[in-house]
């Protein structure tokens, strides 16, 4: 895992390390940049995980001489395609993925990325044809940003590395339709710094005589396996499917672990884990470190059940108490290595990936992917109802899920009526349905879209055009400022692809969401977690803290005058009243308060990144 930059046509060495050394947090452990022939210069960043050896190093060019690359992210099945690619007349002289994608790239030109198990975000360039390719992986786990700055083409992991090429940073025009759309600007070129695009997901492209074109090389909806009739048959192979996707992952050079936060998902990843090492001596001890963020005394601290699952397993645990004041200095800090805005402070995660490091642990298998693709929020199980409309007895139990998931709390969460939210929805419902609007998604035309009942159809936007992109970024920002890479088990394109084809009834019934993780996994963990109902999620106790340890903080920010003047911030008086209310406890609502901490970010992260003195110039 590691950061990349590269121009074409090629910028002074002094000036581009520069700028490189902005993406130090995503690979700390060495730094290459070379100049390609007078047509590019390449950077690379090093995070060093498969071969440690220089031998790993970047930016790495092929026995030809042809092909340079430099990449972000992990190659999974790199051993598999290795042992073919050997047997095609390709010799290696290193243990790295990376030389395997050079030779397979060598071999089989841009359709070998249809062939990777993985994530990435990697260029590579043609000596030979003076073309530049550049693939981002087919969910957008690893990020990719470009930029045209005075006929120059610039690339890098994040935006910060384009920022010293850019002549000023200013907002992007969209940036007011962003920050009210926080989960929906992800999945689109839209940049919040004027100038910067954002690389599609699954996609590749091609630089040649100063053009770039793009080209979509993954749909999901056009490899949706057929799947098992029957339940039991569909448990089988989803376990089948889960388990290997998570042995792909546990292959690394340094040590291991997960982020382990006790709800179904996190803890069904460390089970499979744990079940793996059990069978296969081929796993060394390495991999059992579990790191657990604990919210004493709020809502969102589920650390007694993480606690359950690793008594289970037999596994120690390193529990990080998530105190805000010892980190809240260093805020605009990390919104400036975070970039982007979110509903949420960064804090937790960071502070938890922070603990990840600081006990050695370099590579995490997390559970994030899960709720998207099975259906764990609470509007997912809303989007059911419509299919099922004309069944009583799927209906109650749909809405008994819906009330069951929520939060235990009952000052900071409200509960609505299950008569009232089945009218409320069943209402909007057959109005968008009258009007002819169908659901929203860039795919919606697609034959395949179209075979899909409504649940699958809210899940595939959800996954790929809302939520799942941003909580993409998000985890790869929280980890890599603390220079650790996370996988995703339940992000494996095989699992992503056979979970799509399967009917809603496998996803979400029978009294619980995300049905076929819990019996899938149900062998490996302690029954309290596996048929626990309650949803809570990994976030910010944001109520609890603006009411005691940040109270004065939140205060003095929303009277300093350089606040009340922010152009960025709408209706900042009124902001100012509604977040004073809720640290006097006159509003103890935590989606007020979550609404409030997103319409105060941008004025965040205006000072944080928008007016970050950054003086060297490329």
């Amino acid at each position: 895992m590691c950061g990349i930059l590269g121009t074409l046509p090629p910028t002074d060495t002094e000036a581009f390390t520069q700028a490189l050394h902005t993406l130090t947090h995503r690979g700390p452990d060495s730094f290459g940049v070379e100049q390609l022939g007078g047509a590019a210069t390449f950077g690379h960043k090093r995070l060093s995980i498969l071969d440690l050896s220089p031998k790993g190093h970047q930016p790495m060019t092929d026995a030809s001489q042809r092909y340079t690359i430099t990449f972000n992210g992990e190659i999974f099945n790199y051993l598999e395609l290795k042992k073919e690619l050997e047997q095609l007349g390709h010799g290696f002289t290193s243990t790295s993925d990376t030389e395997v994608l050079l030779a397979a790239y060598r071999e089989w030109g841009p359709s070998c990325i249809k062939r990777f198990n993985g994530m990435w975000a990697f260029a590579i360039f043609d000596r030979e044809t003076r073309e530049l390719f550049l693939s981002r992986d087919r969910y957008g786990q690893k990020p990719l940003f470009y930029a045209w700055v005075e006929g120059k083409f610039i690339f890098a992991s994040e935006m910060k590395a384009i920022f010293p090429f850019l002549k000023r940073r200013e907002v992007a025009d969209d940036f007011h339709w962003m920050k009210k759309n926080v989960f929906y600007y992800e999945a689109t070129e839209k940049c919040l710094i004027k100038g910067i695009k954002r690389f599609p997901a699954g996609h590749h492209g091609r630089l040649r005589d100063g053009k770039l074109t793009l080209e979509r090389y993954w749909n999901t909806l056009d490899h949706l396996p057929t799947v098992p009739k029957t339940y039991e048959e569909q448990v089988l192979r989803f376990r089948e499917l889960f388990l290997d996707a998570t042995k792909l992952r546990m292959r690394s050079d340094v040590t291991i672990g997960t982020a382990l936060s006790g709800g179904l998902d996190s803890s069904a990843t460390i089970g499979a884990m744990a079940h793996l090492a059990k069978n296969n001596n081929s796993y060394s001890d390495d991999w059992q470190h579990a790191f657990v963020a604990a919210f004493p005394g709020t809502p969102l601290d589920e650390s007694k059940y993480a606690q359950m699952v690793t008594d289970h397993l037999g596994i120690g645990a390193t529990f990080e108490n998530i105190e805000p004041l010892g980190h809240w200095d260093k805020l605009e800090e990390y919104f400036y290595l975070f970039e982007d805005l979110y509903i949420t402070s960064p804090l937790p995660m960071i502070m938890l990936y922070g603990a990840v490091k600081r006990n050695g642990v370099t590579v995490t298998l997390d559970g994030h992917g899960a709720d998207e693709l099975v259906s764990g929020y609470a509007q997912g199980t809303l989007e059911s109802l419509w299919d099922a409309r004309w069944d009583l007895k799927r209906t109650k139990d749909l809405l008994n899920i819906y009330q069951e998931s929520m939060n235990e709390d009952k000052v900071q969460y409200q509960r609505v009526p299950s008569a009232k939210v089945y009218w409320d929805y069943m209402s909007r419902k057959w109005g968008k349905k009258l009007l002819g609007r169908p659901m929203p998604s860039v795919d919606n035309q697609h034959p395949n879209f179209n075979r899909l009942d409504n649940h699958a159809q809210y899940l595939y936007a959800m996954f790929n055009e809302n939520i799942m992109p941003t909580l993409l970024r998000n985890y790869d920002r929280y980890s890599m400022i603390n220079s650790v890479e996370i996988r995703m088990p339940f992000m494996d394109y095989r699992l992503v692809n056979y979970t799509n084809a399967l009917p809603s009834s496998s996803k979400i019934g029978k009294g619980y969401a995300k049905r076929i993780i819990r019996d899938a996994i149900d062998p490996y963990l302690p029954k309290e977690v596996t048929w626990r109902k309650t949803k809570v999620g990994f976030s910010t106790p944001i109520v609890d803290w603006m009411q005691n340890e940040l109270s004065e903080w939140f205060m003095d920010t929303v009277h300093a005058q350089d606040f009340l003047d922010c152009t960025l911030v709408d209706r900042p008086k009124q902001l100012q009243k509604r977040i004073a209310a809720l640290v006097k406890g006159e509003n103890n609502q935590f989606s007020e308060a979550q609404r409030c901490w997103t319409a105060l970010s941008p004025y965040l992260w205006e000072k944080a990144v928008l007016k970050r003195n950054l003086t060297d110039k490329p």
